[in-house]
């Protein structure tokens, strides 16, 4: 399996825009991506304006696939101007 962690900081003002739109992402990429296992969206109160993902995929290939998905060049157009700043992760598994 394929592991990739992302972290954004979004505008605080924007927070409540991003928040629907990035659960949209996960809906289609859970519904439509065969090679998509898992696709946490998730806050912490203490910090509002982060939100992190953690995603689970067969493969390295299937996670270059997703970023070519309509869903995900959309969402992509859609929130560039709500960023400020985006980390993203990739891991191998070691185990199990």
């Amino acid at each position: 399996m394929y592991a990739v962690t992302v972290s954004f900081t979004i505008a605080p003002q924007m927070i409540d825009s991003f928040l629907p739109l990035m659960r949209q992402n996960a809906t289609s990429s859970l519904r439509d991506e065969q090679g998509c296992h898992r696709f946490d969206v998730c806050t912490d109160p203490a910090l509002p304006d982060v939100v992190f993902l953690y995603e689970v995929y067969n493969d390295r290939s299937a996670f270059e696939a997703h970023m070519q998905t309509p869903h995900f060049n959309s969402f992509e157009t859609a929130v560039a101007d709500m960023v400020k700043e985006k980390t993203v992760r990739c891991y191998s598994t070691v185990f199990p």
